[in-house]
């Protein structure tokens, strides 16, 4: 069904920027971009799909369903995204509030063009369609030539707009407070959206001044026609290997220092905190749940609990929990049970879930979903879109959302200027620095 190909590179990065370049001619487009983080749990160092043979968009109803339906007829290589409403078609749920954006609730696609980068060689993938264009596109890649790098030196000069204030973010803050003293839920992720409307951006420059600020280990550029995501995500969302499925999620967040001894002392604060390790416990109990409807008798592991993980803007605390899938298993349905990641709503998930909705005043659409691919054999990887700038062309709309654990031990100040801290960089690509 693919042709394939391989070739040694000597300059990795240079040819990473050549092929980004190149993507621009395409209507879909999904570049991931590890930035070199690599782990045990590393695939590639940039994977990227471009140039639709098929694809599926939809709402909420029935979205899995008909996922594992495209799926299997395709037998191929899809890469695509899921949206935090599609959390409706799990559970007794609706999403009413206002929605900017307005992306398709899920849309997949079937790329004919596959290129990955890993361990200094470039692997394309073609499908028989346009497998005659795979040499020359090797060609005209490697024969870019691209000067300094133009597109860190385009400024933005977006307005950004608050969609709650800091008045009203205390107020909801404080009634979850109230909620979770009574014992209605022990913790939720709330969430607020800064957005610009009348805003024209060039999306890829944008992506790559965002990438190059963050460097995180589950960044992305996704390109669907008008649709576009630019997002620095550090956290994976579920990984699937056979029959191991990881989740790595993430709950605790400090600055930085340029002082190494003062950005040893914020790591050190952040792994004692017992705020942010009592709300990491609560997700990885909740994620251990999730993964366990699918998992063989004892099959559950936390491989880490409560580590540091150091990236440019910020110190972050992430576990990481396996577990040993049954044998013929769906993909599909491991992520359909865990949808969405305890780490964006809270513990108990679909308690959690509609307060949230009571609370915030947006709709969180493709925010604190996740996007990734499956390949034939129905592995999978997906990230979880956080630290993330969505953008939508013909309605010249832009948002960025942030959220943080409101548990019993929260204080509304201190909430909020976790919400700054990770709002920063999407703030400094999107207001000229």
């Amino acid at each position: 069904m693919r042709s394939t190909r391989t070739f040694s590179l000597k300059k990795t990065q240079e040819f990473k920027d050549q092929l980004l370049h190149w993507s621009r001619q395409y209507e879909e487009v999904l570049w991931l971009d590890s930035n070199n983080h690599v782990s045990d749990y590393s695939s590639f160092e940039v994977l990227m799909a471009a140039d639709a043979l098929t694809s599926i968009k939809t709402d909420y109803e029935n979205a899995f369903q008909k996922l594992e339906e495209y799926r299997r007829e395709t037998n191929d290589w899809i890469f695509g995204y899921l949206s935090y409403d599609l959390k409706n078609d799990q559970e007794n749920l609706c999403s009413k509030n206002h929605d900017g954006a307005g992306f398709p609730e899920m849309c997949f696609f079937q790329p004919k063009k596959l290129i990955w980068v890993k361990a200094g060689q470039i692997h394309f993938s073609y499908l028989k369609v346009v497998e005659d264009e795979l040499l020359s596109d090797f060609e005209v890649i490697s024969g870019i030539r691209l000067e300094k790098d133009k597109a860190l030196e385009v400024k933005n000069d977006v307005h950004i707009k608050l969609r709650m204030f800091k008045d009203e973010y205390f107020k909801q803050v404080s009634s979850l407070l109230s909620h979770i003293h009574r014992g209605d839920i022990y913790e939720a992720n709330f969430c607020q959206e800064f957005f610009a409307e009348n805003t024209h951006l060039d999306a890829l420059s944008t992506y790559k001044r965002l990438n190059s600020i963050s460097k995180a280990p589950f960044a992305c550029y996704l390109k669907i026609w008008d649709n576009y995501l630019l997002s620095a995500s550090p956290e994976r969302y579920l990984r699937k290997r056979g029959d191991e499925v990881i989740s790595q999620p993430i709950k605790g967040t400090a600055k930085r220092s340029k002082d190494f001894l003062e950005d040893e002392e914020l790591k050190r604060k952040l792994r004692e905190d017992e705020k942010e390790r009592a709300e990491n416990i609560m997700i990885v109990d909740l994620v251990r749940n999730d993964l366990a409807k699918h998992a063989v008798k004892g099959g559950v592991t936390v491989e880490e609990l409560c580590e540091i993980y150091t990236y440019e803007q910020v110190h972050q605390m992430v576990s990481t929990v396996s577990a040993q899938m049954k044998k013929g298993g769906s993909p599909v349905a491991i992520l359909r049970d865990s949808f969405p990641m305890g780490s964006m709503t809270g513990a108990p998930k679909i308690s959690a879930m509609k307060l949230i909705e009571s609370h915030e005043n947006f709709k969180r659409g493709l925010y604190s979903g996740a996007v990734g691919y499956f390949d034939p054999d129905g592995n999978f990887d997906f990230n979880v879109v956080i630290r993330s700038i969505v953008y939508q062309d013909s309605k010249k709309y832009v948002s960025f959302s942030v959220g943080s654990a409101i548990t019993a031990k929260a204080i509304p100040e201190k909430e909020y200027e976790e919400c700054l801290l990770k709002a920063k960089a999407m703030r400094h690509v999107l207001e000229n620095g």
